[in-house]
């Protein structure tokens, strides 16, 4: 097949040639149509990339910005070019003519292929319960890992033309994007919501690509949609007593309730359950209004919008604030937040509160009593963050691995498997519950030889009153957080960390990676020791 003729070619450098602006023979299909090498729809006016490595390009556009970009993307992913100038029209005739022919049929069996072998790498990770996927495509291969109960794990590795096609067929194919053209050398982020191209289990899966000095880096973060109609908290990790406030919570008809946590400490998990359990106690009465970016657990009942194709974050963040402001103006009951990111959509969220309707949401924050200084670093009055009729609820949140009870051993009896001194601090965070603290094992057939069976909430729980936020107001950070432990009966992150060490739940190693020393020397073993470590954190 010939998409035209070749004229007087003159070589003027190594790699370069210019033609009389007559045709080209050719020597191969069109690469640059889809695929890993798949330009974009402005690219493909002015370029056209052949299989035999020419790349034709609009005479009078080799300064392009559009050329140079693709030019830079295939030395970057080491892809041999020659570059041949070619009329406009010529290159709008290759692409015309690459359309029928057995080469496209071929591209779209191979791409299909990758699809059958991108949903068995999804299945595969379902299987391991990974929270996240890892896919690296380094110089000379592609490594493939998991995150599983926050380890990375290697999970096998493929050569590095392998990985740059699956990482074109899971965001190019699969993805639910307006733009899906992959470009390995910018920043991007998709998502997989056609539960067609996913296994049974996940709900969705999001995506974040980015370039690197060897390659690619594709993160897919794994949504499982296994919560069914169970909204009981405790399951998760939270005590009797966090449940009963937080139940008290969702009885509140107004106040803003904030959850925060790092990426991956499981806050849309715990919000998924509380609007569930809403919603089923209200036997569906509750107009419960999500506004997220993306949706990403199905809430039952729930009327869920998502703010998509934004083209910048500064777009983005305009359109969840007008999504925040819209919100209110749809008859909601319950507003749900995904994240309160900048102070427009703090402001919003904040004004939701206050003109009657329950809103959850969640910010980033190292503690729940933190929750306020990030929300004056929005931008937001401290006398309405400290009110606690607008302010109803400060939640903070942590997961930390839960130990097999089939393989897991005494701490008493492998003792010398701890330093010295955090042995100590355990004897005395613990007291006479030492016998009973736990250590991961080897592993077995019961946890995958992991050692772990999963991952449990470590969480305190603030229900402020007028007291406790004059406190705030008036700089007294120690003395709110006194009253809240003595007479609020507050429990830190560390206390439930304790108590799940001394229930021979968790490894205190493995708390400490979470909530850090579990004692300070010199102190007792009283549960309040730690007030001043808490206010470290604030």
């Amino acid at each position: 097949m010939t998409f035209f003729t070749a004229r007087k070619v003159e070589f003027h450098a190594p790699g370069r040639a210019v033609h009389d602006g007559g045709g080209v023979e050719n020597h191969g299909g069109v690469v640059s149509r889809s695929g890993v090498f798949e330009a974009s729809a402005e690219e493909r006016k002015l370029l056209c990339l052949l299989s035999d490595g020419r790349l034709l390009v609009a005479e009078g556009q080799s300064l392009n910005p559009h050329v140079l970009s693709y030019q830079a993307r295939l030395e970057k992913m080491h892809r041999p070019f020659q570059v041949e100038f070619a009329k406009i029209e010529a290159i709008a005739r290759a692409y015309q003519n690459s359309l029928p022919g057995s080469g496209a049929a071929e591209r779209q069996q191979e791409h299909s292929m990758m699809q059958v072998t991108a949903k068995e790498l999804l299945n595969k990770a379902c299987e391991a319960r990974a929270s996240d996927i890892h896919l690296r495509v380094r110089k000379s291969c592609t490594e493939i890992l998991f995150r599983i109960h926050n380890d990375l794990v290697p999970a096998g590795s493929q050569t590095r033309e392998y990985g740059e096609r699956l990482l074109a067929t899971l965001y190019g194919a699969m993805t639910s994007v307006s733009d899906n053209a992959y470009k390995p050398m910018e920043r991007q982020d998709a998502a997989i919501a056609d539960r067609d191209k996913l296994p049974p289990k996940l709900y969705g899966v999001r995506i974040a690509t980015a370039p690197t000095s060897e390659g690619v880096l594709m993160v897919l973060r794994l949504l499982y949609n296994d919560a069914g109609d169970n909204v009981d908290l405790r399951p998760l990790g939270f005590s009797e007593a966090h449940a009963a406030l937080l139940q008290q919570l969702k009885e509140q008809p107004v106040g803003m309730n904030i959850i925060s946590g790092p990426t991956g400490s499981g806050k849309s998990t715990t919000l998924q359950r509380i609007l569930c359990g809403e919603i089923l106690e209200a036997e569906g009465k509750l107009h419960v209004l999500t506004v997220e970016d993306p949706v990403e657990y199905p809430i039952e009942g729930a009327v869920q919008t998502a703010v998509t194709n934004a083209a910048t974050e500064a777009e983005r963040s305009r359109q969840f604030a007008a999504a925040i402001s819209n919100a209110m103006r749809l008859d909601p009951d319950v507003i749900m937040i995904g994240e309160m990111r900048d102070a427009a959509s703090a402001q919003n969220a904040l004004r939701a509160s206050m003109t009657g309707h329950q809103v959850w949401t969640t910010v980033h924050a190292n503690s729940a009593l933190a929750i306020i200084d990030r929300l004056t670093d929005l931008g937001l009055p401290l006398s309405l963050v400290t009110d606690h009729t607008i302010i109803t609820g400060l939640i903070s949140q942590r997961l930390v691995k839960v130990l097999c009870p089939h393989c897991s051993k005494p701490l008493v009896e492998h003792a010398h498997e701890l330093p010295a001194a955090a042995y100590a601090r355990v004897q005395r965070a613990v007291g006479a519950s030492l016998a009973r603290v736990r250590l991961a094992g080897p592993g077995c057939e019961h946890c995958r030889q992991q050692g772990t069976i999963g991952r449990s909430v470590l969480a305190e729980v603030i229900l402020p009153d007028d007291r406790f936020f004059r406190h705030i107001r008036a700089g007294e950070k120690t003395e709110a957080v006194e009253y809240w432990l003595r007479e609020l009966g507050g429990v830190t992150l560390r206390e439930h960390a304790i108590e799940k060490i001394a229930a021979g739940q968790v490894d205190p190693r493995m708390a400490e990676k979470v909530v850090g020393h579990l004692a300070v020397a010199g102190a007792s073993a009283a549960p309040r020791q730690h007030l001043a470590e808490v206010m470290r954190a604030v």
